[in-house]
């Protein structure tokens, strides 16, 4: 009788240390960003974070997350960005930052918790309309099991690496944007 209760107090034990666990928030906020030893010769104006038209998404974006998550992004996106200091405010090249979330696919459950992203990162001049950069950059964010006792934390964990991994590869890509070179110039006619 007395090991039978003694295993009633242990799994009791851990499924009220379970409950006590927090959930983490979103935040996207990329760790260990160090200042860029490359400058692109161009001033950010504005960013935009949107999602993407139903014609353009690859994914859905979980239901009460359509206003939250494109917040969360541009400011996590801005203040990596702030300590990369890769663009210059002194520029005369003026240019536009937009991402567009393609997709965010949190696991409905599991064990281990992996979470898909997809987004479309755009660099434009705002002069004359040259796309500078554009590339789809796609990621994952993986939370194991022993990470958190509850799944919502490990899922809400999931999406937090998710996006930061994702902003991560952006910022990587940042190094090789040339702007004298643009992708995608302007069609004959804008203004030069």
């Amino acid at each position: 009788m007395k090991i039978h209760h003694f295993v009633t107090v242990a799994i009791a034990t851990v499924l009220l240390a379970g409950c006590g666990a927090t959930i983490p928030p979103l935040n996207f906020s990329v760790p260990n960003v160090g200042v860029s030893q490359k400058k692109i010769d161009a001033e950010m104006k504005s960013m935009t974070v949107t999602i993407a038209r139903p014609d353009e998404k690859t994914g859905d974006l979980p239901v009460g997350m359509e206003q939250m998550v494109p917040q969360l992004w541009q400011t996590a996106l801005t203040e990596a960005l702030n300590k990369m200091t890769i663009f210059q405010d002194d520029a005369t090249k003026k240019v536009n930052v937009s991402v567009k979330i393609l997709k965010l696919n949190p696991p409905g459950a599991g064990a281990s918790m992996t979470t898909e992203t997809a987004a479309r990162y755009e660099i434009m001049d705002r002069k004359t309309g040259d796309i500078i950069f554009t590339q789809d950059i796609a990621s994952s964010g993986t939370t194991p099991f022993d990470h958190s006792f509850l799944g919502v934390a490990r899922a809400r964990e999931s999406i937090n690496r998710a996006v930061q991994n994702n902003i991560t590869q952006f910022l990587q890509a940042l190094e090789t944007v040339d702007v004298q070179k643009p992708m995608f110039p302007a069609k004959a006619g804008g203004a030069k």
